[in-house]
Order: C-alpha cells, then sequence, then structure tokens
C-alpha cells in the first residue's frame, strides 16, 4: 500500500502549508504596500475600504490552515475568497492573466479538498 496513516496526515500538514503561504506572504505584503494596493484595488472597481478585511482573511485565515484551527471554514472562506479574487483581478485575456486565472482555480480546488478531507491528525482540529 502506497499510504498509511502517517503518510497521509504528513502530506496533509504539507499541503496545508503550501496552500496557505500564498494567502500569509499576500496578506503580509499588503501590509506594507497597502496605499498601491488601495490604488490597484481602485482601478479593477473594488472599493480601497475592504483592504482591512483582505489582509485580516489572508493572514489569519492562512495561518489557520498552517496550523489547522477550523479547517473546513477557512478553506471554504478562503475557496470563495480566491474565485472572487480571481474573476475580478486575473480575467483580462493577455497570457499572464490567464495563467494566474488558472493558478488561482488550482489553489481554489485545494481548498476544496482541505473543505472535503479535512485538516488531517497534525492540527489543531485534530487535538
Amino acid at each position: 500500500m502506497l499510504t498509511s496513516p502517517a503518510l497521509t496526515d504528513s502530506a496533509k500538514l504539507v499541503g496545508r502549508i503550501l496552500l496557505a503561504l500564498m494567502f500569509v506572504m499576500g496578506g503580509y505584503s499588503k501590509i506594507g504596500g497597502y496605499a498601491g494596493t488601495q490604488s490597484y484595488m481602485a482601478a479593477q472597481g473594488v472599493p480601497g475600504i475592504l483592504l482591512p478585511a483582505v489582509i485580516l482573511l489572508e493572514l489569519v485565515g492562512g495561518l489557520m490552515i498552517v496550523v489547522g484551527f477550523k479547517t473546513r471554514l477557512v478553506a471554504l472562506a478562503l475557496f470563495g475568497f480566491t474565485i472572487i479574487a480571481t474573476i475580478l483581478f486575473h480575467s483580462a485575456p493577455d497570457r499572464m492573466q490567464q495563467l494566474l486565472f488558472m493558478k488561482n482555480l488550482a489553489v481554489a480546488g485545494g481548498f476544496l479538498v482541505l473543505f472535503a478531507a479535512g485538516p488531517g491528525r497534525w492540527s489543531l482540529d485534530r487535538a
């Protein structure tokens, strides 16, 4: 058998970390580039007043995924956030935006799998 409970739980932990890394780093970078991020959001028709909520969701939600706390709920929230952000910011027809669109769909798919499969034994949800 190729999988064991320990291997499955290890894979879920590494998967959680890899999924969350983009969001934790993205949330953190938005703090340092707050004004620029607000301007970019406004240029896309998204009110800049939403930026604190975005930062909170990315940073706190990402960290919650890493440690496996309220994993299914946060995975579902980040799935929705990723789909909305993908539509709002990566729908342009140029090649780079198409690539980012597809990458974000894959990330959203990862969150759906995490929602369905759960965080694994090595998480606060299982402690």
